[in-house]
């Protein structure tokens, strides 16, 4: 049973990057927000802050959550796990704070905030003893398929969604299983995730897409791509729909 504490909790989806495809609800939820939270690496600067630039108000409260570790670490690390769920525990305290104190709080989260997104981590932890809602967001894959303009699924399509952290093994083998899919978390894990496509007999279909609804996106077919440089921001796609007219 969630307690009488007077503060709000708001996860805000705040779409794959381009600041247009904000929801009306999201941009109503930051108007409402005391205090606005982010996530970021330490020493960069959080995308879904960028996002909502055109939208902040003076009275907001930032608050920074930043990561003590990112990718430095392979995250089946004791080490990883250790430092990523202290953070987690530390960010949860320092927003109930705010909580007990009767303010609402928005988290910006970049797509939506319970598809693969940081959000979820502090929600398991908060949504039972405070007030609580979900702004959906359009998510990162959504803002790829509509860029490039290529169909993903149609009719008994099966769609997989897959991270590209998976083995080598595993992502060929779901993806020889799957009509089309989509890998999520590419950036060093490309030249797994190229070998895996090829190992299915789908490299020839994969569209890379880096960065995508950004003002510096960029897409191509995966096979025409002549480096294995690829930032956290990429997607590849191996669309379905093989009758097409």
């Amino acid at each position: 049973m969630k307690s009488l504490a007077k503060g709000r909790l708001i996860g805000v989806g705040t779409g794959p990057g381009d600041p247009e495809l904000l929801t009306l609800k999201a941009v109503r939820a930051l108007g409402e927000a005391d205090v606005v939270a982010h996530f970021a690496k330490r020493g960069n600067k959080s995308n879904a802050r960028a996002i909502v630039e055109t939208h902040v108000r003076p009275t907001w409260i930032e608050l920074p959550l930043l990561y003590p570790v990112t990718t430095e670490i392979d995250r089946e690390n004791n080490d990883y796990r250790e430092q990523i769920t202290s953070f987690y525990e530390e960010s949860v305290q320092t927003i109930a704070n705010h909580l007990e104190n009767g303010r609402t709080v928005a988290v910006l989260s970049e797509g939506d905030p319970l598809f693969y997104g940081s959000y979820m981590h502090l929600h398991v932890r908060l949504s039972q003893r405070y007030d609580t809602e979900v702004i959906p967001g359009i998510t990162a894959m959504s803002g790829c398929w509509s860029q490039t303009g290529i169909p993903i699924v149609q009719g008994d399509d099966v769609l997989s969604v897959l991270p590209g952290t998976m083995s080598e093994f595993e992502l060929a083998r779901r993806l020889a299983d799957t009509d089309a899919a989509v890998i999520m978390k590419v950036g060093r894990n490309l030249p797994k995730i190229r070998s895996a496509l090829d190992a299915a007999g789908k490299l020839a279909d994969a569209i890379y897409v880096e960065r995508a609804t950004m003002t510096n996106t960029t897409s191509m077919r995966l096979a025409d791509k002549g480096d294995d440089d690829a930032p956290y921001f990429a997607i590849v796609l191996v669309p379905g729909w093989r009758q097409k007219p």
